[in-house]
């Protein structure tokens, strides 16, 4: 049974095995980041705090590039989606981050819940094929890959990382604060 916090926001299980708890940590977060960023109109995901440029929506927008990028182009060698492959990365790196302005709150979620929907889908192929031991099909230039393990500890990191950004975007537009 899984506990869901006031937020509604799956709890990490205590006991699971470490595919689950990595999994369980990994909903945590994602869930945090809906939560900082639901009820927001565009104004509100355009918002940004002092001198940074980073939103809430682009934050939604990286983060499902991030979620393509991971799962699906490193861990299963898949080409990127027509979404990521028409984008010209040389001339803009943060293409994702400076776009997001551009996209509705309904078109920003749409795209970010669709890639957490195949990095799920993604995820539970890996982990029945080959474990948290299996090894992406992208490696890097010296012929290293990571395996399902490092790749789902990197997206609790990235996660956790803006979610600590969310916090403060979010305190900033409307005062809503916690964990």
């Amino acid at each position: 049974m899984t506990d869901i916090d006031e937020q509604g926001r799956p709890e990490p299980p205590l006991t699971a095995d470490e595919s689950g708890t990595l999994l369980g940590f990994l909903e945590f977060h994602r869930a945090t980041l809906e939560w900082k960023c639901t009820g927001l109109d565009a104004t509100g995901l355009s918002a940004t705090v002092g001198r940074s440029s980073m939103t809430l929506g682009g934050m939604l927008k990286h983060l499902a590039w991030v979620e393509n990028y991971w799962f699906s182009e490193w861990l299963h060698g898949n080409d990127p989606l027509p979404v990521w492959k028409a984008v010209d990365w040389k001339a803009d790196p943060d293409w994702d981050w400076n776009s997001a302005a551009e996209d509705t709150p309904e078109q920003l979620f749409a795209l970010w819940h669709d890639a957490v929907a195949r990095s799920r889908a993604l995820t539970k192929q890996a982990l029945a094929t080959g474990g948290l031991d299996q090894l992406a099909k992208r490696t890097w230039p010296d012929g290293r890959a990571p395996n399902v393990r490092w790749i789902l500890c990197h997206m609790v990191e990235e996660y956790s990382r803006h979610n600590g950004h969310a916090d403060l975007i979010r305190e900033s537009i409307d005062g809503l604060t916690g964990e």
